[in-house]
Protein backbone atom coordinates (compact mmCIF):
# COMPACT_ATOMS: atom_id res chain seq x y z
CA UNK A 1 0.00 0.00 0.00
CA UNK A 2 1.42 3.37 -1.02
CA UNK A 3 0.98 6.38 1.25
CA UNK A 4 0.82 9.80 -0.41
CA UNK A 5 3.69 12.04 0.61
CA UNK A 6 1.24 14.87 1.23
CA UNK A 7 -0.38 12.84 4.02
CA UNK A 8 2.95 12.86 5.87
CA UNK A 9 2.73 16.62 6.39
CA UNK A 10 -1.04 17.01 6.64
CA UNK A 11 -2.27 17.56 10.23
CA UNK A 12 -4.64 14.81 11.28
CA UNK A 13 -3.61 12.50 8.43
CA UNK A 14 -0.16 11.64 9.85
CA UNK A 15 -0.96 10.50 13.37
CA UNK A 16 1.22 7.38 13.29
CA UNK A 17 4.28 9.37 12.22
CA UNK A 18 3.43 12.38 14.43
CA UNK A 19 2.98 10.38 17.62
CA UNK A 20 6.24 8.50 17.06
CA UNK A 21 8.14 11.69 16.18
CA UNK A 22 6.96 13.59 19.26
CA UNK A 23 7.58 10.62 21.58
CA UNK A 24 11.12 10.08 20.26
CA UNK A 25 11.82 13.82 20.45
CA UNK A 26 10.93 13.80 24.15
CA UNK A 27 13.24 10.83 24.69
CA UNK A 28 16.09 12.74 23.01
CA UNK A 29 15.39 15.91 25.03
CA UNK A 30 15.49 13.92 28.25
CA UNK A 31 18.60 11.81 27.65
CA UNK A 32 20.69 13.37 24.88
CA UNK A 33 23.50 13.75 27.43
CA UNK A 34 23.45 9.96 27.84
CA UNK A 35 22.80 8.92 24.25
CA UNK A 36 25.28 11.35 22.71
CA UNK A 37 25.29 13.36 19.49
CA UNK A 38 23.71 10.60 17.45
CA UNK A 39 20.45 11.19 19.32
CA UNK A 40 20.51 14.88 18.35
CA UNK A 41 21.02 13.90 14.71
CA UNK A 42 18.06 11.54 15.01
CA UNK A 43 15.95 14.43 16.36
CA UNK A 44 16.86 16.58 13.35
CA UNK A 45 16.18 13.61 11.11
CA UNK A 46 12.59 13.46 12.34
CA UNK A 47 11.64 17.02 11.42
CA UNK A 48 13.99 18.71 8.94
CA UNK A 49 13.52 16.22 6.04
CA UNK A 50 9.81 17.09 6.00
CA UNK A 51 10.81 20.31 4.23
CA UNK A 52 11.71 18.19 1.18
CA UNK A 53 8.20 16.73 1.06
CA UNK A 54 6.35 20.04 0.69
CA UNK A 55 8.37 23.06 1.73
CA UNK A 56 5.50 25.52 1.31
CA UNK A 57 3.21 23.64 3.64
CA UNK A 58 5.94 22.70 6.13
CA UNK A 59 7.64 26.09 6.44
CA UNK A 60 4.76 28.46 5.79
CA UNK A 61 5.32 32.21 5.60
CA UNK A 62 8.30 32.98 7.83
CA UNK A 63 7.58 36.72 7.79
CA UNK A 64 4.86 35.89 10.32
CA UNK A 65 7.50 34.43 12.65
CA UNK A 66 9.69 37.51 13.05
CA UNK A 67 8.51 38.10 16.63
CA UNK A 68 9.12 34.43 17.42
CA UNK A 69 12.69 34.47 16.15
CA UNK A 70 13.64 37.73 17.89
CA UNK A 71 15.36 36.19 20.90
CA UNK A 72 16.84 33.36 18.83
CA UNK A 73 18.52 35.73 16.38
CA UNK A 74 19.72 38.00 19.20
CA UNK A 75 21.24 34.99 20.99
CA UNK A 76 23.21 34.13 17.83
CA UNK A 77 24.33 37.75 17.36
CA UNK A 78 25.60 37.88 20.94
CA UNK A 79 28.66 35.92 19.79
CA UNK A 80 30.14 39.26 18.65
CA UNK A 81 30.42 40.53 22.25
CA UNK A 82 30.39 37.20 24.08
CA UNK A 83 32.92 36.34 26.76
CA UNK A 84 33.06 32.87 25.13
CA UNK A 85 32.30 33.46 21.43
CA UNK A 86 32.83 29.85 20.36
CA UNK A 87 30.40 28.57 22.98
CA UNK A 88 27.83 31.22 22.08
CA UNK A 89 28.06 30.56 18.33
CA UNK A 90 27.62 26.81 18.73
CA UNK A 91 24.74 26.92 21.22
CA UNK A 92 23.08 29.82 19.39
CA UNK A 93 22.91 27.81 16.17
CA UNK A 94 21.63 24.81 18.12
CA UNK A 95 18.88 26.91 19.67
CA UNK A 96 17.92 28.42 16.29
CA UNK A 97 17.64 25.04 14.56
CA UNK A 98 15.76 23.66 17.56
CA UNK A 99 13.17 26.44 17.19
CA UNK A 100 12.89 25.67 13.46
CA UNK A 101 12.11 22.02 14.29
CA UNK A 102 9.43 23.12 16.79
CA UNK A 103 7.81 25.34 14.15
CA UNK A 104 7.90 22.51 11.60
CA UNK A 105 6.16 20.27 14.14
CA UNK A 106 3.60 23.01 14.71
CA UNK A 107 2.82 23.14 10.98
CA UNK A 108 2.41 19.38 10.42
CA UNK A 109 0.75 18.21 13.67
CA UNK A 110 -2.70 18.80 15.07
CA UNK A 111 -3.22 19.22 18.80
CA UNK A 112 -4.51 15.68 19.30
CA UNK A 113 -1.38 14.18 17.74
CA UNK A 114 0.82 16.41 19.90
CA UNK A 115 -0.99 15.33 23.08
CA UNK A 116 -0.85 11.65 22.18
CA UNK A 117 2.83 11.84 21.27
CA UNK A 118 3.71 13.75 24.43
CA UNK A 119 1.83 11.25 26.58
CA UNK A 120 3.62 8.33 24.93
CA UNK A 121 6.96 10.17 25.16
CA UNK A 122 6.60 10.86 28.89
CA UNK A 123 5.80 7.18 29.42
CA UNK A 124 9.06 6.21 27.65
CA UNK A 125 11.10 8.78 29.58
CA UNK A 126 9.75 7.74 32.99
CA UNK A 127 10.01 4.03 32.21
CA UNK A 128 13.69 4.49 31.34
CA UNK A 129 14.26 6.47 34.53
CA UNK A 130 12.63 3.81 36.69
CA UNK A 131 14.68 1.11 34.95
CA UNK A 132 18.07 2.84 35.20
CA UNK A 133 17.52 5.66 37.70
CA UNK A 134 19.35 6.40 40.95
CA UNK A 135 18.90 8.36 44.16
CA UNK A 136 20.92 11.48 44.96
CA UNK A 137 21.60 13.20 48.27
CA UNK A 138 21.32 16.99 48.26
CA UNK A 139 24.39 18.38 50.11
CA UNK A 140 22.58 21.65 50.87
CA UNK A 141 19.57 20.30 52.78
CA UNK A 142 20.63 16.69 53.35
CA UNK A 143 17.56 15.16 51.67
CA UNK A 144 17.72 12.06 49.47
CA UNK A 145 15.45 12.00 46.43
CA UNK A 146 14.95 9.94 43.30
CA UNK A 147 16.43 11.67 40.23
CA UNK A 148 15.83 8.87 37.75
CA UNK A 149 18.24 8.86 34.81
CA UNK A 150 18.64 12.64 35.11
CA UNK A 151 21.22 14.66 36.99
CA UNK A 152 18.53 16.68 38.79
CA UNK A 153 15.29 15.85 40.54
CA UNK A 154 13.75 18.98 39.05
CA UNK A 155 14.11 17.62 35.52
CA UNK A 156 12.49 14.33 36.51
CA UNK A 157 9.77 16.36 38.19
CA UNK A 158 9.21 18.41 35.03
CA UNK A 159 8.61 15.35 32.86
CA UNK A 160 6.33 13.95 35.54
CA UNK A 161 4.46 17.28 35.52
CA UNK A 162 3.99 17.05 31.76
CA UNK A 163 2.76 13.47 32.12
CA UNK A 164 0.10 14.51 34.61
CA UNK A 165 -0.87 17.54 32.53
CA UNK A 166 -1.21 15.76 29.19
CA UNK A 167 -3.03 12.83 30.79
CA UNK A 168 -5.63 15.17 32.28
CA UNK A 169 -5.85 17.17 29.05
CA UNK A 170 -6.34 13.99 27.02
CA UNK A 171 -9.41 13.06 29.02
CA UNK A 172 -10.88 16.45 29.99
CA UNK A 173 -10.11 18.62 26.95
CA UNK A 174 -9.68 16.27 23.99
CA UNK A 175 -12.26 13.76 25.31
CA UNK A 176 -10.28 10.72 24.21
CA UNK A 177 -11.95 7.33 24.49
CA UNK A 178 -11.00 3.67 24.47
CA UNK A 179 -7.34 2.68 24.59
CA UNK A 180 -6.07 6.27 24.65
CA UNK A 181 -8.16 7.00 27.74
CA UNK A 182 -6.78 3.90 29.46
CA UNK A 183 -3.26 4.83 28.40
CA UNK A 184 -3.71 8.34 29.75
CA UNK A 185 -4.84 6.92 33.09
CA UNK A 186 -1.75 4.69 33.26
CA UNK A 187 0.58 7.60 32.41
CA UNK A 188 -1.16 9.75 35.02
CA UNK A 189 -0.48 7.18 37.76
CA UNK A 190 3.12 6.66 36.63
CA UNK A 191 3.75 10.42 36.48
CA UNK A 192 2.13 11.07 39.85
CA UNK A 193 4.37 8.44 41.43
CA UNK A 194 7.47 9.92 39.77
CA UNK A 195 6.42 13.38 40.94
CA UNK A 196 6.16 12.18 44.53
CA UNK A 197 9.45 10.24 44.33
CA UNK A 198 11.35 13.25 42.96
CA UNK A 199 10.34 15.42 45.95
CA UNK A 200 10.56 18.48 43.69
CA UNK A 201 8.53 21.18 45.37
CA UNK A 202 8.65 23.34 42.23
CA UNK A 203 7.21 20.57 40.08
CA UNK A 204 4.51 19.58 42.56
CA UNK A 205 3.25 23.14 43.06
CA UNK A 206 3.32 24.13 39.40
CA UNK A 207 1.67 20.86 38.36
CA UNK A 208 -1.16 21.41 40.81
CA UNK A 209 -1.66 24.96 39.59
CA UNK A 210 -1.54 23.95 35.90
CA UNK A 211 -4.04 21.12 36.36
CA UNK A 212 -6.36 23.42 38.33
CA UNK A 213 -6.11 25.95 35.50
CA UNK A 214 -6.87 23.24 32.93
CA UNK A 215 -9.94 22.04 34.83
CA UNK A 216 -11.17 25.62 35.15
CA UNK A 217 -10.80 26.11 31.41
CA UNK A 218 -12.74 22.90 30.85
CA UNK A 219 -15.63 24.28 32.90
CA UNK A 220 -15.53 27.51 30.94
CA UNK A 221 -15.79 25.56 27.68
CA UNK A 222 -19.41 24.82 28.56
CA UNK A 223 -20.27 28.54 28.44
CA UNK A 224 -20.83 30.86 25.53
CA UNK A 225 -17.95 33.25 24.67
CA UNK A 226 -19.74 36.23 26.29
CA UNK A 227 -20.41 34.40 29.57
CA UNK A 228 -16.93 32.88 29.38
CA UNK A 229 -15.30 36.32 29.37
CA UNK A 230 -17.42 37.61 32.25
CA UNK A 231 -16.72 34.62 34.47
CA UNK A 232 -13.02 34.71 33.60
CA UNK A 233 -12.70 38.35 34.67
CA UNK A 234 -14.52 37.60 37.92
CA UNK A 235 -12.24 34.61 38.58
CA UNK A 236 -9.09 36.69 37.99
CA UNK A 237 -10.27 39.35 40.45
CA UNK A 238 -11.07 36.67 43.03
CA UNK A 239 -7.67 35.02 42.60
CA UNK A 240 -5.78 38.29 42.96
CA UNK A 241 -7.62 39.23 46.16
CA UNK A 242 -7.44 35.70 47.55
CA UNK A 243 -3.75 35.37 46.71
CA UNK A 244 -2.89 38.63 48.42
CA UNK A 245 -4.82 37.58 51.51
CA UNK A 246 -3.12 34.16 51.53
CA UNK A 247 0.37 35.69 51.38
CA UNK A 248 -0.38 38.32 54.03
CA UNK A 249 -1.71 35.61 56.35
CA UNK A 250 1.59 33.71 56.20
CA UNK A 251 0.50 31.13 53.64
CA UNK A 252 3.81 31.37 51.78
CA UNK A 253 5.76 30.24 54.84
CA UNK A 254 3.26 27.43 55.45
CA UNK A 255 3.77 26.09 51.93
CA UNK A 256 7.55 26.19 52.29
CA UNK A 257 7.35 24.38 55.62
CA UNK A 258 5.09 21.70 54.12
CA UNK A 259 7.82 20.88 51.57
CA UNK A 260 10.66 21.14 54.05
CA UNK A 261 12.04 24.34 52.53
CA UNK A 262 13.48 27.29 54.39
CA UNK A 263 13.16 30.98 53.55
CA UNK A 264 16.24 30.81 51.28
CA UNK A 265 14.64 28.11 49.08
CA UNK A 266 17.69 25.89 49.63
CA UNK A 267 20.13 28.59 48.67
CA UNK A 268 18.25 29.87 45.63
CA UNK A 269 17.75 33.38 47.00
CA UNK A 270 21.53 33.71 47.41
CA UNK A 271 22.01 32.39 43.88
CA UNK A 272 19.50 34.95 42.58
CA UNK A 273 21.42 37.73 44.33
CA UNK A 274 24.62 36.62 42.62
CA UNK A 275 22.83 36.55 39.28
CA UNK A 276 21.42 40.05 39.67
CA UNK A 277 24.89 41.33 40.57
CA UNK A 278 26.32 39.68 37.44
CA UNK A 279 23.53 41.14 35.29
CA UNK A 280 24.32 44.64 36.57
CA UNK A 281 27.79 44.44 35.00
CA UNK A 282 26.31 44.29 31.48
CA UNK A 283 22.68 45.36 31.78
CA UNK A 284 21.80 45.74 28.08
CA UNK A 285 23.66 43.06 26.13
CA UNK A 286 24.79 40.52 28.74
CA UNK A 287 27.91 38.38 28.63
CA UNK A 288 26.70 36.34 25.66
CA UNK A 289 24.26 33.48 25.22
CA UNK A 290 25.43 30.44 27.23
CA UNK A 291 28.68 32.29 28.02
CA UNK A 292 28.47 32.55 31.81
CA UNK A 293 28.64 28.94 32.98
CA UNK A 294 31.93 28.17 31.26
CA UNK A 295 34.71 26.12 32.84
CA UNK A 296 37.68 28.30 33.74
CA UNK A 297 35.62 31.45 34.34
CA UNK A 298 36.17 32.59 37.92
CA UNK A 299 32.57 33.43 38.91
CA UNK A 300 31.17 30.22 37.49
CA UNK A 301 33.88 28.19 39.22
CA UNK A 302 33.15 29.91 42.52
CA UNK A 303 29.42 29.19 42.39
CA UNK A 304 30.00 25.60 41.31
CA UNK A 305 32.20 25.11 44.35
CA UNK A 306 29.77 26.81 46.73
CA UNK A 307 26.87 24.64 45.53
CA UNK A 308 28.87 21.40 45.37
CA UNK A 309 28.56 20.97 41.60
CA UNK A 310 31.41 18.54 41.03
CA UNK A 311 30.69 18.08 37.33
CA UNK A 312 31.06 21.85 36.75
CA UNK A 313 28.27 21.71 34.17
CA UNK A 314 24.50 21.77 33.90
CA UNK A 315 24.04 24.50 36.50
CA UNK A 316 22.15 27.79 36.22
CA UNK A 317 20.57 30.56 38.30
CA UNK A 318 17.26 28.67 38.69
CA UNK A 319 15.40 31.71 37.39
CA UNK A 320 14.75 32.43 33.71
CA UNK A 321 14.51 36.25 33.98
CA UNK A 322 17.84 36.42 35.84
CA UNK A 323 19.51 33.92 33.50
CA UNK A 324 18.28 35.89 30.47
CA UNK A 325 19.51 39.17 31.97
CA UNK A 326 22.96 37.74 32.70
CA UNK A 327 23.46 36.10 29.30
CA UNK A 328 21.59 38.41 26.91
CA UNK A 329 20.93 41.56 28.95
CA UNK A 330 17.74 43.58 29.04
CA UNK A 331 17.27 43.31 25.27
CA UNK A 332 17.38 39.52 25.27
CA UNK A 333 15.16 39.36 28.34
CA UNK A 334 12.52 41.53 26.62
CA UNK A 335 12.63 39.48 23.41
CA UNK A 336 12.34 36.13 25.21
CA UNK A 337 9.50 37.12 27.50
CA UNK A 338 7.69 38.83 24.65
CA UNK A 339 7.33 35.36 23.11
CA UNK A 340 6.02 33.90 26.38
CA UNK A 341 3.63 36.75 27.16
CA UNK A 342 2.25 37.00 23.61
CA UNK A 343 1.73 33.23 23.59
CA UNK A 344 -0.29 33.36 26.81
CA UNK A 345 -2.28 36.43 25.73
CA UNK A 346 -2.90 35.08 22.22
CA UNK A 347 -4.24 31.70 23.30
CA UNK A 348 -6.26 33.33 26.08
CA UNK A 349 -7.90 35.62 23.52
CA UNK A 350 -8.65 32.65 21.26
CA UNK A 351 -10.10 30.70 24.15
CA UNK A 352 -12.35 33.52 25.36
CA UNK A 353 -13.50 34.25 21.81
CA UNK A 354 -14.39 30.61 21.24
CA UNK A 355 -12.04 30.19 18.26
CA UNK A 356 -10.63 26.67 18.46
CA UNK A 357 -11.33 26.59 22.18
CA UNK A 358 -10.02 23.08 22.90
CA UNK A 359 -6.71 23.75 21.13
CA UNK A 360 -6.36 27.14 22.81
CA UNK A 361 -7.16 25.72 26.26
CA UNK A 362 -4.51 22.99 26.04
CA UNK A 363 -1.77 25.29 24.70
CA UNK A 364 -2.72 28.06 27.15
CA UNK A 365 -2.24 25.64 30.04
CA UNK A 366 1.20 24.66 28.72
CA UNK A 367 2.25 28.31 28.41
CA UNK A 368 1.05 29.06 31.93
CA UNK A 369 2.97 26.04 33.28
CA UNK A 370 6.15 27.28 31.59
CA UNK A 371 5.56 30.81 32.90
CA UNK A 372 5.22 29.56 36.48
CA UNK A 373 8.32 27.40 36.21
CA UNK A 374 10.33 30.29 34.75
CA UNK A 375 10.72 31.75 38.23
CA UNK A 376 12.56 28.62 39.40
CA UNK A 377 13.98 26.93 36.27
CA UNK A 378 15.22 27.85 32.76
CA UNK A 379 13.14 25.43 30.67
CA UNK A 380 12.67 27.81 27.73
CA UNK A 381 16.26 29.03 27.25
CA UNK A 382 18.10 25.86 26.26
CA UNK A 383 18.22 23.95 22.97
CA UNK A 384 17.02 20.34 22.88
CA UNK A 385 14.70 20.92 25.82
CA UNK A 386 11.03 20.00 25.96
CA UNK A 387 10.18 23.36 27.55
CA UNK A 388 11.50 25.45 24.66
CA UNK A 389 10.01 23.01 22.12
CA UNK A 390 6.53 23.38 23.61
CA UNK A 391 6.84 27.16 23.97
CA UNK A 392 7.69 27.71 20.31
CA UNK A 393 5.10 25.15 19.21
CA UNK A 394 2.44 27.09 21.11
CA UNK A 395 3.77 30.46 19.90
CA UNK A 396 3.83 29.34 16.28
CA UNK A 397 0.24 28.12 16.57
CA UNK A 398 -0.84 31.74 16.86
CA UNK A 399 0.34 32.35 13.29
CA UNK A 400 -2.06 29.69 12.00
CA UNK A 401 -5.77 30.35 11.68
CA UNK A 402 -7.65 28.82 14.58
CA UNK A 403 -9.64 25.69 13.68
CA UNK A 404 -13.31 26.51 13.21
CA UNK A 405 -16.30 24.28 13.71
CA UNK A 406 -18.02 23.50 10.44
CA UNK A 407 -21.48 24.99 10.20
CA UNK A 408 -23.80 23.08 7.90
CA UNK A 409 -26.44 25.33 6.36
CA UNK A 410 -29.67 23.64 5.36
CA UNK A 411 -30.41 24.05 1.65
CA UNK A 412 -33.25 26.34 0.63
CA UNK A 413 -36.40 24.47 -0.39
CA UNK A 414 -36.80 24.19 -4.14
CA UNK A 415 -40.25 25.12 -5.52
CA UNK A 416 -40.97 23.48 -8.82
CA UNK A 417 -42.61 25.73 -11.37
CA UNK A 418 -44.76 24.63 -14.26
CA UNK A 419 -43.67 25.83 -17.70
CA UNK A 420 -45.68 28.63 -19.33
CA UNK A 421 -46.87 26.37 -22.13
CA UNK A 422 -48.37 23.99 -19.59
CA UNK A 423 -50.29 26.84 -17.96
CA UNK A 424 -51.74 27.87 -21.31
CA UNK A 425 -53.07 24.39 -21.94
CA UNK A 426 -55.07 24.38 -18.70
CA UNK A 427 -56.76 27.67 -19.55
CA UNK A 428 -54.42 30.20 -17.88
CA UNK A 429 -54.29 33.34 -19.98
Amino acid sequence: MRIAKANLVTPGENQLFGIAAVALSLLVFAYSARFGQVSILAYYGLWLPLVLVDYRRVLGNYTRYLWIFGFTVFACLSMFWSAAPGQTARTGIQYFTHVVCALIAMRVLDIRTLARGATAGVALVLAYSFAFGVYHADPLDGTVSFVGAFASKNQLGFYASLGVYFAVATVMILREKGLWRLGAAAVFLLSAYALAASQSATSVLTTGAAVACLLSLRLLLWLSPDNRRSLFIAAVIFLVIGGAAFVSAGGYEMVLAAFGKDATLTGRTYLWQQGMAAAADSPWLGVGYQAYWVQGFSEAERLWEEFYIGSRAGFHFHNTPIEAMVETGGIGFALLFMVLIVTIAGHLRRFLAGDGSADAALLLGIAILLAMRSFFEIDIMNPYHIGSFLLYFAAGRLTVRAPQKRIVVAPMPVVRRLPVTSLAKVGWR
